[in-house]
């Protein structure tokens, strides 16, 4: 089966969807995606967004941004992220996403670690749920939008250097899909670890298809582990504690119920901490509680948590809950510049599978999903001038 088209999108997370909807209404556009449209690491970010609160915040979070990333961040991509936020959470308002707010004060800002003030954005404890949600109620309006679910990218379509499109196999086929611009925006590779917080179909293809072709790739080596999912000795994804939580007062204690460790530090400081103790104590995790939390905190702002919690046998408002670090997030993949666009003509990288330097050697809490929409925009709007 042979499709033509314009563009065409791997993934189906916040930036390859925000990818669709910010091209021309006159392109033709096939999205794919491995799994269903949900399945994505974008669907289970819990925390929230970070965006610049005025001006005055400029220096404070591009510090906080840099200090977490060990300063190995491209400063270019995270003036260009934090600039960007504004209008990002703007566009998202568009498109119906509901962020907490107040009775007279508009938006409710949350902090996670390694930020020195409040500047998240958060629906309840499922902001990449809302989110992802919208977009995909807003791509499936777009006339010249295809998607394929349970689609599986095999191969670039490589002719004299230049990125042609892609091919693809599902269930009944072999697709061969042609298109002028490629973004490749199929997440992370979590599907490699036997304990992480990813789906386990997100597995770096992009990242090895595009190694078999010589494009560049960028530190490979650089993996976040996110301090505290629950702990459960069965094997398979684990259910993260978002780090908002800890923003908001929960403590970390060892087997003596002793705090150990300044809970907001940067998420490899705080992982560091975490392996010590438990080797010190012979232990397989360590204990969180959110005895600090105003339980109205816990029920309103943290309600599918303290939910899933209870489903596993903890009541978190009455108990300490069980945690153990986690593989979470791939800082390294696709080399891109700062309009997303890589080293092989007419292939872009967004997202989680692109390394534009935003994050350095450690990603701060909640510019994930900011990060994806921002280098999303950046790579329709290069594709839209290189076209002109």
């Amino acid at each position: 089966m042979r499709i033509d088209a314009d563009v065409v999108i791997v993934g189906t997370g916040v930036s390859g969807l925000f990818s669709a909807l910010k091209l021309p209404a006159d392109k033709k556009i096939v999205v794919i995606t491995k799994s269903d449209l949900e399945s994505s690491d974008s669907f289970l970010a819990q925390g929230g967004i970070c965006v610049l609160r005025d001006e005055q915040d400029y220096e404070s979070f591009f510090e906080d941004t840099m200090r977490a990333g060990h300063y190995e961040n491209r400063k270019e991509s995270v003036d260009i992220m934090i600039r960007n936020s504004r209008s990002i959470i703007d566009e998202l308002v568009h498109y119906g996403v509901s962020f907490e707010r107040g009775a007279d004060v508009g938006f409710i800002y949350t902090k996670e670690g390694a930020h020195s003030r409040r500047r998240i954005l958060f629906h309840e404890d499922v902001t990449g749920k809302e989110i992802t949600e919208k977009l995909i109620q807003n791509v499936k309006k777009l006339s010249n939008v295809q998607l394929y679910e349970y689609t599986t990218m095999t191969d670039f379509i490589v002719n004299g250097g230049v990125c042609e499109g892609i091919i693809a196999e599902n269930k009944e086929r072999r697709i061969e899909i042609r298109a002028t611009d490629t973004i490749l925006a199929s997440g992370g590779i979590g599907g490699r670890y036997k304990h992480s917080t990813n789906y386990p179909h997100l597995s770096g293809d992009a990242i090895s298809i595009a190694g078999r072709y010589g494009v560049r790739l960028e530190n490979l080596d650089y993996i976040q582990i996110h301090p505290t999912t629950l702990y459960s000795p069965r094997p398979g994804r684990r259910f993260l504690i978002s780090e908002s939580v800890r923003g908001e007062g929960a403590l970390l204690y060892n087997k003596k119920k002793e705090r150990f460790v300044d809970e907001l530090k940067p998420r490899d400081f705080v992982v560091k901490a975490i392996y010590k103790q438990m080797e010190a104590d012979g232990t397989d995790h360590v204990w969180l509680s959110v005895e600090r939390i105003p339980k109205e905190t816990v029920l309103n702002h943290f309600p599918h948590i303290y939910q899933h919690c209870l489903e596993e046998g903890y009541d978190m408002l009455n108990e300490c809950i069980p945690v153990v670090p986690a593989q979470h997030y791939f800082m390294g993949g696709i080399w891109a510049d700062k309009n997303s666009h890589t080293s092989m003509p007419h292939l872009y990288a967004v997202g989680e599978t692109s390394c534009n330097g935003v994050h350095g050697a450690n990603r701060l809490a909640s510019n994930s999903l900011l990060e994806s929409l921002v280098f999303a925009r950046q790579a329709a709007n290069h594709i839209i001038k290189e076209a002109k």
